[in-house]
């Protein structure tokens, strides 16, 4: 069995290099894999071209990359809560690839199930459909949407084990699955590892076969993006 287990997130991303392309999992700020993004700032890696659902906010998650200019372009479907991310869209200084979140899970999925491309009806008549083939299905058109493929995926997991294989929890259960299969290279953190036999085989989520690198992760805030309460008790 091969040991998949690295000891920290810093020797995880140690081969990451400037101008790679990486995919991030997360859903707004749950789950993201917080302790490679911040071995990504000490790195001081530049020129990355970032694919994620979201952008983190200004003072937390990718906003840190962002805040550094680090991160040259962004692919996402949502970054309405990053002010920094706006001021760089904005002025030019960042090239951003908005793309609807389902064509987004679906690109990442089908790079990791070696699909070069598909046909979808999301986005059809926008600005996203300009300059791609459109076909009709049942009557309906259809844009070529091409997978996308990244050097490096890291994602965040809930449990895993030294061989690789994850278990996610709840929300985390999104873009995670889905890149974890995509990249080249798959470095995870997790919150707690075991050893291979002690996860549930009926319970994993991404088997091993897709990860390369693994590790306990250590210190995770889990912050609320928009906290929202009762004020009526």
């Amino acid at each position: 069995m091969i040991e998949k287990k690295v000891l920290n997130a810093a020797d995880g991303c140690k081969d990451i290099f400037s101008g790679a392309t990486i995919m991030l999992g997360g859903f707004g700020l749950c789950g993201i894999p917080e302790n490679c993004i911040q071995a990504l700032v000490e790195m001081k890696i530049n020129g990355l071209t970032c694919i994620s659902n979201n952008a983190g906010v200004d003072d937390f998650g990718l906003g840190y990359l962002l805040k550094n200019k680090q991160i040259k372009k962004m692919i996402s479907s949502y970054v309405g809560e990053n002010e920094e991310f706006e001021r760089q869209m904005l002025s030019g200084e960042l090239e951003v690839d908005l793309i609807p979140q389902g064509s987004l899970a679906e690109r990442c999925r089908a790079a990791g199930a070696g699909i070069p491309a598909f046909f979808t009806p999301a986005g059809f008549g926008t600005e996203i459909s300009t300059g791609k083939e459109v076909r009709n299905f049942n009557g309906k058109p259809h844009i070529l949407e091409t997978a996308l493929n990244a050097d490096f995926a890291i994602v965040k997991a809930w449990k895993g084990d030294t061989a690789g294989n994850l278990i996610y929890k709840g929300t985390a259960r999104n873009f995670n699955p889905l890149m974890a299969m995509a990249g080249k290279i798959t470095i995870v953190e997790v919150e707690e590892l075991v050893s291979p036999g002690e996860l549930d085989p009926n319970q994993i989520h991404t088997p091993g076969i897709f990860v390369q690198r693994i590790f306990k992760g250590s210190n995770y805030e889990k912050r609320i993006e928009q906290r929202t309460v009762n004020e009526n008790k």
